[in-house]
């Protein structure tokens, strides 16, 4: 997959990228949507200067999943200490900064409103124009902070602990929706079925531990819905098939290692089942997989080895879970497009993906 020269274009057009035939901004990137708080700095020129990641799996570990309030109050302690670590680390002075982007939804509202204050006052305070973008499309644009990238229109899989969806992207902004969860995400699902197997929290990498002890062939889960025409999800019957497989008997440390490695490969098959039909039939040969589950060693050897056909594109696994850094690039392409958003601090819990415009097209 070798990188192509890409002349400058409109910005936000299907062929551009940051950087191409525009003066270089640097941004701050800013998200808070659920329990890890990222900043990051992105210069269009030099690429990203620097990125910090905190996460709150220990402040939610005991509760086996995210408690709202626990989480934005961890937001407010971290979010300055952070924006300074970042300009330190990359040698950059605020004044340096051109924008603000931060995440504005969806996600948890609290936590999402810490990121909208902090961002729209850091950018008030300096005369910075802001804007606010969509936690989705920064996952599904996070593989263009790598050195290869995928060129316009490819397919993309979202799957995270929120979302799990199959999406056409002709161009920035322009979004199809083909298959989306029917209940229970794939990262939602883990972290269920983790909990139920007493494996901890996050779900996804402690599933995946228990799994690599496991005995293939031990249990075997269904494939939801791939026994019916379609390109939707649905994960809550494996989560009830794992539960019936701890009720039948003991579950002791081989019996669960045996559990998660069969849930896993449920999730996974069915997953890929779904990107081999959403390839047939669309054509597209470029697959972008984005979000915390695409970070799974298993998904990505089973997508290399069934759609060997197609040009796979992920993140590094540091830019798989939620990060500052996806939702810089992002608000760099709408900055340089003209668009900001008000002073108003808003976000929005549910915002669905197909909502967004191209660049430039609502300023």
């Amino acid at each position: 997959m070798a990188k192509e020269v890409r002349t400058p274009a409109r910005a936000g057009s299907p062929g551009w990228r940051p950087g191409d035939g525009i003066d270089p901004v640097r941004v701050l990137g800013i998200e808070t949507s659920c329990d890890e708080t990222g900043i990051a700095l992105y210069d269009t020129e030099r690429g990203l200067l620097g990125h910090v990641l905190h996460s709150q799996a220990s402040v939610h570990a005991d509760f086996g999943g995210v408690v709202p309030e626990l989480a934005s109050r961890d937001h407010v302690r971290r979010l300055l200490p952070l924006t300074r670590r970042v300009l330190a680390s990359a040698g950059v002075d605020e004044a340096a900064i051109d924008g603000v982007a931060y995440t504005a939804g969806p996600g948890l509202v609290g936590a999402l409103l810490t990121g909208a204050a902090f961002g729209q006052g850091y950018a008030w305070a300096r005369g910075l124009p802001a804007i606010g973008v969509h936690h989705m499309e920064g996952h599904l644009l996070a593989p263009m902070l790598e050195p290869e990238t995928p060129d316009w229109p490819f397919l993309a899989l979202l799957v995270s602990g929120g979302h799990t969806q199959l999406v056409a992207v002709d161009g920035p902004g322009a979004y199809r929706l083909l298959g989306d969860t029917v209940d229970d995400a794939a990262g939602e699902a883990f972290d269920k079925t983790a909990q139920l197997l007493g494996l901890g929290y996050p779900g996804g990498p402690a599933v995946a531990a228990a799994a690599r002890n496991g005995r293939a062939g031990a249990f075997r889960f269904p494939r939801p819905m791939t026994d019916r025409p379609g390109l939707d999800f649905s994960f809550s019957g494996l989560k009830t098939a794992a539960r019936l497989a701890v009720e039948r008997g003991d579950a002791d440390d081989a019996v669960r290692a045996d559990i998660a490695l069969a849930f896993e490969q449920a999730v996974i098959d069915t997953l890929v089942i779904k990107c081999r039909r959403a390839v047939d039939a669309t054509g597209l040969r470029r697959l972008v997989i984005a979000g915390g589950v695409g970070a799974n060693r298993r998904l990505r050897e089973t997508l290399a080895e069934r759609l060997a056909d197609v040009d796979r594109f992920f993140p590094r696994l540091e830019f798989c879970t939620d990060n500052g850094a996806m939702i810089a690039w992002a608000g760099a392409m709408r900055l340089l497009a003209g668009e900001r958003t008000s002073q108003r601090v808003g976000a929005r819990a549910r915002w669905p993906l197909m909502e967004l415009q191209p660049p430039g097209a609502g300023s």
